[in-house]
Protein backbone atom coordinates (compact mmCIF):
# COMPACT_ATOMS: atom_id res chain seq x y z
CA UNK A 1 0.00 0.00 0.00
CA UNK A 2 1.14 3.32 -0.83
CA UNK A 3 0.84 4.66 2.89
CA UNK A 4 1.35 8.24 1.71
CA UNK A 5 -1.05 8.27 -0.90
CA UNK A 6 -3.16 5.55 -0.48
CA UNK A 7 -6.18 5.12 -3.77
CA UNK A 8 -9.36 4.57 -1.76
CA UNK A 9 -12.98 3.91 -3.64
CA UNK A 10 -15.53 5.15 -1.49
CA UNK A 11 -19.40 4.02 -1.82
CA UNK A 12 -22.61 6.07 -0.26
CA UNK A 13 -26.17 4.57 -0.46
CA UNK A 14 -27.83 6.49 3.09
CA UNK A 15 -30.70 7.91 0.81
CA UNK A 16 -30.96 8.20 -2.68
CA UNK A 17 -27.72 8.70 -4.44
CA UNK A 18 -25.88 6.32 -5.23
CA UNK A 19 -22.42 7.70 -5.32
CA UNK A 20 -19.03 6.25 -5.90
CA UNK A 21 -16.11 8.26 -5.30
CA UNK A 22 -12.06 7.78 -5.68
CA UNK A 23 -9.05 9.61 -3.91
CA UNK A 24 -5.48 9.37 -3.95
CA UNK A 25 -4.70 10.25 -0.52
CA UNK A 26 -6.38 14.20 -0.39
CA UNK A 27 -6.84 14.61 -4.10
CA UNK A 28 -9.90 13.57 -5.84
CA UNK A 29 -9.58 11.60 -9.14
CA UNK A 30 -13.75 10.89 -9.46
CA UNK A 31 -16.77 11.63 -7.93
CA UNK A 32 -19.47 9.62 -9.86
CA UNK A 33 -23.46 9.60 -9.00
CA UNK A 34 -26.27 7.69 -10.27
CA UNK A 35 -29.20 9.67 -8.64
CA UNK A 36 -33.07 8.28 -7.82
CA UNK A 37 -34.19 11.69 -7.05
CA UNK A 38 -36.47 11.69 -9.94
CA UNK A 39 -38.10 8.50 -9.27
CA UNK A 40 -39.02 9.99 -5.68
CA UNK A 41 -40.74 13.44 -6.87
CA UNK A 42 -43.87 12.15 -7.57
CA UNK A 43 -44.23 10.53 -4.01
CA UNK A 44 -43.02 14.36 -2.64
CA UNK A 45 -40.53 12.48 -0.76
CA UNK A 46 -37.88 9.78 -0.81
CA UNK A 47 -39.60 5.94 -0.94
CA UNK A 48 -37.04 4.10 0.91
CA UNK A 49 -37.59 0.53 -1.29
CA UNK A 50 -37.44 2.61 -4.43
CA UNK A 51 -34.15 3.80 -3.19
CA UNK A 52 -32.85 0.25 -2.35
CA UNK A 53 -33.92 -0.60 -5.83
CA UNK A 54 -31.98 2.13 -8.12
CA UNK A 55 -28.94 1.18 -6.02
CA UNK A 56 -28.67 -2.09 -6.19
CA UNK A 57 -29.17 -1.40 -10.08
CA UNK A 58 -26.66 1.54 -10.11
CA UNK A 59 -24.46 0.13 -8.31
CA UNK A 60 -22.22 -1.86 -10.37
CA UNK A 61 -22.25 0.86 -13.59
CA UNK A 62 -21.43 3.46 -11.36
CA UNK A 63 -18.55 1.60 -10.00
CA UNK A 64 -17.56 0.62 -13.59
CA UNK A 65 -17.97 4.30 -14.70
CA UNK A 66 -15.76 5.79 -11.78
CA UNK A 67 -12.97 3.72 -12.52
CA UNK A 68 -12.69 4.28 -16.10
CA UNK A 69 -13.06 8.04 -15.60
CA UNK A 70 -10.03 7.64 -12.81
CA UNK A 71 -8.22 5.85 -15.43
CA UNK A 72 -7.62 2.87 -11.99
CA UNK A 73 -8.18 -0.53 -12.13
CA UNK A 74 -9.70 -2.10 -8.81
CA UNK A 75 -6.61 -4.12 -8.50
CA UNK A 76 -4.85 -0.75 -7.80
CA UNK A 77 -7.16 0.08 -5.08
CA UNK A 78 -5.37 0.71 -1.44
CA UNK A 79 -8.31 0.50 0.16
CA UNK A 80 -12.61 0.14 0.23
CA UNK A 81 -14.74 2.37 2.41
CA UNK A 82 -18.39 2.65 2.78
CA UNK A 83 -21.14 4.45 4.53
CA UNK A 84 -22.21 2.03 7.21
CA UNK A 85 -24.96 4.82 8.91
CA UNK A 86 -26.93 6.28 9.06
CA UNK A 87 -29.26 6.43 6.98
CA UNK A 88 -32.21 4.12 5.15
CA UNK A 89 -31.51 0.92 6.23
CA UNK A 90 -32.26 -0.87 3.04
CA UNK A 91 -30.50 1.61 1.37
CA UNK A 92 -27.09 1.57 3.43
CA UNK A 93 -27.36 -2.44 3.36
CA UNK A 94 -26.60 -2.18 -0.58
CA UNK A 95 -23.47 -0.08 -0.18
CA UNK A 96 -22.60 -2.49 2.59
CA UNK A 97 -22.73 -5.16 0.67
CA UNK A 98 -20.87 -4.31 -2.34
CA UNK A 99 -18.42 -3.02 -0.53
CA UNK A 100 -17.72 -6.43 1.20
CA UNK A 101 -17.89 -7.96 -2.19
CA UNK A 102 -14.74 -5.74 -3.08
CA UNK A 103 -13.16 -6.21 0.14
CA UNK A 104 -13.28 -10.09 -0.35
CA UNK A 105 -12.61 -10.60 -3.82
CA UNK A 106 -9.86 -7.78 -4.32
CA UNK A 107 -8.35 -8.70 -0.61
CA UNK A 108 -8.43 -5.15 0.26
CA UNK A 109 -8.97 -3.75 3.61
CA UNK A 110 -12.35 -2.34 3.89
CA UNK A 111 -13.41 0.90 6.05
CA UNK A 112 -17.37 1.66 7.48
CA UNK A 113 -17.43 4.86 8.05
CA UNK A 114 -20.15 7.45 9.30
CA UNK A 115 -21.98 9.82 6.75
CA UNK A 116 -22.07 12.72 9.13
CA UNK A 117 -18.02 12.44 9.70
CA UNK A 118 -17.66 11.69 5.72
CA UNK A 119 -19.93 15.49 5.38
CA UNK A 120 -16.74 17.25 7.16
CA UNK A 121 -14.20 15.16 5.70
CA UNK A 122 -14.36 15.57 2.21
CA UNK A 123 -14.05 19.58 2.42
CA UNK A 124 -10.33 18.05 2.75
CA UNK A 125 -10.23 17.10 -1.06
CA UNK A 126 -11.35 21.02 -1.99
CA UNK A 127 -9.62 23.16 0.76
CA UNK A 128 -7.01 20.85 2.06
CA UNK A 129 -6.09 19.35 5.62
CA UNK A 130 -8.61 20.16 7.89
CA UNK A 131 -7.48 22.59 10.93
CA UNK A 132 -7.84 20.58 14.52
CA UNK A 133 -10.27 21.12 16.06
CA UNK A 134 -12.86 22.13 13.37
CA UNK A 135 -16.62 23.09 14.18
CA UNK A 136 -18.72 21.49 11.55
CA UNK A 137 -22.46 22.18 11.03
CA UNK A 138 -23.86 19.53 8.92
CA UNK A 139 -27.48 20.47 7.67
CA UNK A 140 -29.43 18.24 5.31
CA UNK A 141 -32.67 16.66 5.10
CA UNK A 142 -32.11 14.40 7.65
CA UNK A 143 -29.58 16.17 9.90
CA UNK A 144 -28.86 19.74 11.33
CA UNK A 145 -25.58 19.08 13.65
CA UNK A 146 -22.63 21.07 15.72
CA UNK A 147 -20.59 19.09 15.91
CA UNK A 148 -17.22 19.83 17.67
CA UNK A 149 -14.25 17.76 15.91
CA UNK A 150 -10.72 17.07 17.41
CA UNK A 151 -10.20 14.54 14.74
CA UNK A 152 -12.39 13.71 11.51
CA UNK A 153 -11.25 9.86 11.93
CA UNK A 154 -11.31 9.11 15.39
CA UNK A 155 -13.43 11.97 17.50
CA UNK A 156 -16.17 13.63 16.88
CA UNK A 157 -18.32 15.37 20.03
CA UNK A 158 -21.80 16.34 19.10
CA UNK A 159 -22.50 19.96 20.66
CA UNK A 160 -26.19 19.67 19.62
CA UNK A 161 -28.61 18.64 16.72
CA UNK A 162 -32.13 19.06 15.73
CA UNK A 163 -35.26 18.36 17.80
CA UNK A 164 -37.31 17.79 15.23
CA UNK A 165 -37.74 18.81 11.68
CA UNK A 166 -33.89 19.06 10.25
CA UNK A 167 -33.22 21.99 7.90
CA UNK A 168 -33.72 20.20 4.93
CA UNK A 169 -36.78 18.61 6.09
CA UNK A 170 -38.47 22.05 6.56
CA UNK A 171 -37.31 23.17 3.21
CA UNK A 172 -39.19 19.82 1.49
CA UNK A 173 -42.36 20.99 3.39
CA UNK A 174 -42.72 24.38 2.87
CA UNK A 175 -41.68 24.04 -0.39
CA UNK A 176 -44.98 21.20 -0.83
CA UNK A 177 -46.99 24.57 0.83
CA UNK A 178 -45.64 26.77 -2.05
CA UNK A 179 -46.21 24.25 -4.87
CA UNK A 180 -42.82 24.18 -6.02
CA UNK A 181 -41.32 20.62 -6.60
CA UNK A 182 -38.99 18.11 -4.53
CA UNK A 183 -36.29 18.52 -3.54
CA UNK A 184 -37.56 21.86 -2.41
CA UNK A 185 -34.42 22.81 -1.32
CA UNK A 186 -32.99 24.39 -4.64
CA UNK A 187 -36.70 25.46 -6.03
CA UNK A 188 -36.67 27.65 -2.50
CA UNK A 189 -33.60 29.03 -3.28
CA UNK A 190 -34.28 29.74 -6.91
CA UNK A 191 -37.83 31.79 -6.18
CA UNK A 192 -36.25 33.20 -2.94
CA UNK A 193 -33.97 35.79 -4.93
CA UNK A 194 -37.00 37.56 -6.75
CA UNK A 195 -38.05 37.68 -2.92
CA UNK A 196 -37.56 40.32 0.12
CA UNK A 197 -36.67 38.01 3.22
CA UNK A 198 -37.57 40.78 5.66
CA UNK A 199 -41.53 40.48 3.93
CA UNK A 200 -42.74 38.34 6.42
CA UNK A 201 -41.35 38.29 10.22
CA UNK A 202 -41.48 34.24 10.89
CA UNK A 203 -40.36 33.11 14.24
CA UNK A 204 -36.62 31.73 14.63
CA UNK A 205 -36.48 27.98 16.88
CA UNK A 206 -34.80 27.63 19.67
CA UNK A 207 -33.64 31.08 20.11
CA UNK A 208 -35.26 32.61 23.32
CA UNK A 209 -33.43 33.00 26.65
CA UNK A 210 -35.03 30.01 28.36
CA UNK A 211 -34.67 27.94 24.88
CA UNK A 212 -31.02 29.03 24.89
CA UNK A 213 -30.11 27.65 28.22
CA UNK A 214 -31.86 24.44 27.82
CA UNK A 215 -31.32 24.03 23.83
CA UNK A 216 -28.23 26.42 23.52
CA UNK A 217 -26.87 24.63 20.04
CA UNK A 218 -29.90 22.61 19.33
CA UNK A 219 -32.27 23.03 16.03
CA UNK A 220 -35.99 23.18 15.71
CA UNK A 221 -37.90 24.01 12.23
CA UNK A 222 -41.02 22.23 12.44
CA UNK A 223 -42.93 25.56 14.23
CA UNK A 224 -41.30 27.50 11.31
CA UNK A 225 -42.98 25.19 9.06
CA UNK A 226 -46.20 25.57 10.49
CA UNK A 227 -46.41 29.28 10.72
CA UNK A 228 -45.43 29.35 6.79
CA UNK A 229 -48.56 26.63 6.82
CA UNK A 230 -50.54 28.84 8.35
CA UNK A 231 -49.72 32.07 6.81
CA UNK A 232 -50.50 30.98 3.51
CA UNK A 233 -53.45 29.24 4.22
CA UNK A 234 -54.99 32.72 5.91
CA UNK A 235 -53.71 34.11 2.50
CA UNK A 236 -55.73 31.06 0.96
CA UNK A 237 -58.70 31.70 2.88
CA UNK A 238 -58.94 35.05 2.17
CA UNK A 239 -58.90 35.07 -1.51
CA UNK A 240 -55.77 36.57 -2.04
CA UNK A 241 -52.54 35.66 -4.02
CA UNK A 242 -49.71 34.21 -2.32
CA UNK A 243 -46.34 35.77 -2.90
CA UNK A 244 -44.47 32.78 -3.21
CA UNK A 245 -41.14 34.55 -3.64
CA UNK A 246 -41.41 36.78 -0.19
CA UNK A 247 -42.56 33.25 1.75
CA UNK A 248 -39.50 32.00 0.37
CA UNK A 249 -36.98 34.61 1.39
CA UNK A 250 -38.63 35.08 4.39
CA UNK A 251 -38.51 31.08 5.34
CA UNK A 252 -35.06 31.04 4.31
CA UNK A 253 -33.86 33.94 6.10
CA UNK A 254 -35.36 32.57 9.26
CA UNK A 255 -33.61 29.08 8.86
CA UNK A 256 -30.07 30.89 7.58
CA UNK A 257 -30.48 32.81 10.35
CA UNK A 258 -30.79 30.86 13.41
CA UNK A 259 -28.14 27.98 12.17
CA UNK A 260 -25.39 30.75 11.26
CA UNK A 261 -26.31 32.51 14.74
CA UNK A 262 -25.56 29.55 16.49
CA UNK A 263 -22.89 27.99 14.70
CA UNK A 264 -20.56 31.33 15.16
CA UNK A 265 -21.89 31.28 18.82
CA UNK A 266 -20.19 27.86 18.89
CA UNK A 267 -17.48 28.70 17.86
CA UNK A 268 -17.07 31.37 20.10
CA UNK A 269 -17.60 29.35 23.10
CA UNK A 270 -15.56 26.25 22.27
CA UNK A 271 -12.52 29.15 21.27
CA UNK A 272 -12.64 27.41 17.80
CA UNK A 273 -11.71 29.50 14.82
CA UNK A 274 -12.83 27.41 11.75
CA UNK A 275 -15.90 27.09 10.58
CA UNK A 276 -17.05 24.17 8.35
CA UNK A 277 -20.50 23.70 7.10
CA UNK A 278 -21.58 20.69 5.25
CA UNK A 279 -24.61 18.50 3.75
CA UNK A 280 -27.41 19.44 0.89
CA UNK A 281 -28.89 22.71 2.51
CA UNK A 282 -24.92 23.67 2.82
CA UNK A 283 -25.53 24.36 -1.01
CA UNK A 284 -27.86 27.05 -0.69
CA UNK A 285 -26.71 30.85 -1.45
CA UNK A 286 -28.08 32.69 1.39
CA UNK A 287 -26.72 30.33 4.28
CA UNK A 288 -23.14 30.35 2.08
CA UNK A 289 -23.70 34.41 1.64
CA UNK A 290 -24.69 34.87 5.68
CA UNK A 291 -22.27 32.71 7.35
CA UNK A 292 -19.49 34.35 5.48
CA UNK A 293 -20.63 37.64 6.64
CA UNK A 294 -21.03 36.67 9.91
CA UNK A 295 -17.80 34.80 10.62
CA UNK A 296 -16.06 37.70 8.38
CA UNK A 297 -17.43 40.04 11.25
CA UNK A 298 -16.36 36.96 14.54
CA UNK A 299 -12.37 36.45 12.89
CA UNK A 300 -13.71 32.92 11.95
CA UNK A 301 -12.27 31.27 9.06
CA UNK A 302 -15.48 29.47 7.08
CA UNK A 303 -14.71 26.62 4.57
CA UNK A 304 -17.88 25.34 2.82
CA UNK A 305 -17.08 22.54 0.05
CA UNK A 306 -18.75 23.67 -3.47
CA UNK A 307 -22.11 22.72 -4.07
CA UNK A 308 -21.61 19.20 -5.52
CA UNK A 309 -20.09 17.75 -2.88
CA UNK A 310 -22.09 19.04 -0.19
CA UNK A 311 -24.91 16.38 -1.15
CA UNK A 312 -24.08 12.84 -0.34
CA UNK A 313 -21.79 11.07 -2.59
CA UNK A 314 -18.49 8.91 -3.28
CA UNK A 315 -15.89 11.46 -2.85
CA UNK A 316 -16.79 12.24 0.81
CA UNK A 317 -16.72 8.77 1.74
CA UNK A 318 -13.12 8.01 0.20
CA UNK A 319 -11.71 11.32 1.63
CA UNK A 320 -12.34 9.69 5.02
CA UNK A 321 -11.29 6.28 4.26
CA UNK A 322 -8.44 8.02 2.76
CA UNK A 323 -7.66 9.67 6.13
CA UNK A 324 -8.56 6.75 8.01
CA UNK A 325 -5.62 4.98 6.32
CA UNK A 326 -3.26 7.96 6.67
CA UNK A 327 -3.56 7.76 10.19
CA UNK A 328 -3.18 4.41 10.70
CA UNK A 329 -6.70 3.74 11.91
CA UNK A 330 -7.60 -0.25 11.67
CA UNK A 331 -9.49 -1.51 9.25
CA UNK A 332 -13.00 -2.58 10.10
CA UNK A 333 -14.35 -6.04 10.44
CA UNK A 334 -16.36 -7.74 7.96
CA UNK A 335 -18.88 -8.29 9.76
CA UNK A 336 -19.73 -4.56 9.77
CA UNK A 337 -23.56 -3.49 10.08
CA UNK A 338 -25.89 -1.44 8.07
CA UNK A 339 -26.39 1.16 11.09
CA UNK A 340 -29.20 3.04 9.94
CA UNK A 341 -29.14 4.87 13.55
CA UNK A 342 -25.25 4.90 14.18
CA UNK A 343 -24.76 7.79 16.57
CA UNK A 344 -22.51 10.40 14.61
CA UNK A 345 -19.90 9.97 17.93
CA UNK A 346 -19.07 6.48 16.21
CA UNK A 347 -16.66 7.50 13.23
CA UNK A 348 -16.36 4.06 12.34
CA UNK A 349 -18.57 1.02 12.64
Amino acid sequence: MAADEPLVLGLETSCDETGVGIVRGETLLVDAIASSVDEHARFGGVVPEVASRAHLEAMVPTIERATREAGVRLTDLDAIAVTSGPGLAGALMVGVAAAKALAVALGKPLYGVNHLASHVAVDIVEHGPLPEPTLAMLVSGGHSSLLLVPDVTHEIISLGSTIDDAAGEAFDKVARVLGLPFPGGPYIDRAAREGSSVAIDFPRGLTTGRDMERHRFDFSFSGLKTAVARWVQAREAAGEPVPVADVAASFQEAVTDVLTRKAVLACKEHGVANLQIGGGVAANSRLRAMAQERCDAAGIALRVPRPGLCTDNGAMVASLGAQMVLKGRAPSDLGLPADSSMPVTEVQA
